[in-house]
């Protein structure tokens, strides 16, 4: 099978090139950061290295394509345009499934984000719960995933939607920064703690994404990916703060202190063109509601999330301490 990845030099696109990799299949990797794959020397791997937005190159690397994983996207950036969301999240998302079908794909798995449903106000969301995003990020992810839908009810082509909770694990960045925050003592909580976080480790995400890909009763349909069940934030962080067997963070400060912290950080460092160290997006770990319901994905899929929260933490740690991040 030859394979197509977007976004395959990200944190979860790395994770899967080599997963496909190792279940015996070609793969194309197509991103415009392809560094975390440079060591990945195999023989059946080939990278593009370009911007998902050009359809010149997706027409070039889609002949002979049977499954396409989408998963560039435009995400954690705060200098980027409005219209630079709308036109990577929806605009080429569009176009790569055009393509595909064009081009004759056999599959195409678009990931998208349980940030489509905004804060959860009845927890736990299943795939009917109701979407209300307000940042720019979880509505372009929405309306990416609404574009996808409306084409496979039009022609019937095979796609399905994977919409994940928090993925962590080695090479995430993000998953690293909260590591080294809670080791040096720098973690702040904001709010009560109390807040749900549903999260995942990257090994059982791959293999969700995977399954959809694999599974005929997967076609046309939307799965949310995560554990068993969310945590509290509170939870969370102690759990890291046990693995590292550094003392739990125990400062906690007043969400209405830290906005209008993150509002006017957020305004000065965007006007300098520069990512702010805090912004409004930033509070969302503490106050954004995440708890979902994977029973769907658990049934259809016979999906079973197989690695721990403690057990993912431990590695992840494990994986930071070997490349020298922490």
């Amino acid at each position: 099978m030859n394979v197509l990845i977007t976004g395959g030099g990200g944190f979860i696109g790395s994770h899967l090139v080599e997963d496909q990799l190792r279940r015996g299949r070609t793969v194309t990797a197509l991103d415009l950061d392809l560094s975390l794959l440079q060591r990945c020397d195999h023989p059946q791997l080939r990278l593009i290295e370009g911007d998902i937005r050009n359809k010149n190159l997706l027409q070039q690397a889609l002949p002979g394509i049977d499954l396409v994983f989408h998963l560039a996207s435009a995400h954690l950036s705060l200098i980027t345009s409005e219209q630079g969301y709308w036109d990577v999240n929806v605009k080429a998302a569009e176009d790569l499934v055009q393509l595909s079908h064009t081009a004759g794909v056999k599959r195409f798995i678009h990931c998208s984000s349980v940030g489509v449903y905004g804060n959860i106000l009845n927890p736990p969301a299943n795939e009917e719960s109701p979407c209300h995003p307000d940042l720019v990020y979880e509505q372009t992810k929405l309306a990416g995933e609404q574009a996808l839908r409306r084409f496979h009810d039009r022609t019937g082509y095979p796609l399905s939607i994977v919409r994940p909770v928090w993925v962590y694990g080695p090479r995430c960045p993000r998953t690293a920064k909260l590591f080294r925050a809670i080791r040096k003592g720098h973690f702040v909580m904001v709010g009560n703690g109390r807040t749900q976080r549903h999260c995942i480790y990257i090994s059982d995400l791959v293999e969700g994404l995977n399954l959809c890909a694999e599974r005929d009763e997967a076609i046309g349909q939307t799965f949310i990916i995560g554990d068993a069940a969310a945590v509290t934030v509170q939870q969370l962080v102690e759990e890291i703060a046990s693995v590292m067997k550094v003392p739990p963070p125990w400062l906690k400060v007043p969400i209405g202190v830290m906005t209008p912290i993150c509002r006017v950080v957020e305004a000065v460092w965007t006007a300098r063109g520069k990512e702010p160290p805090l912004s409004q997006r930033s509070l969302r770990f503490f106050t954004g509601n995440t708890s979902c319901d994977i029973t769907k994905a658990k049934t259809t899929l016979q999906f079973s999330p197989r690695v721990s929260l403690k057990d993912g933490l431990q590695r992840t740690y494990a994986s930071l301490q070997q490349s020298g991040s922490i």
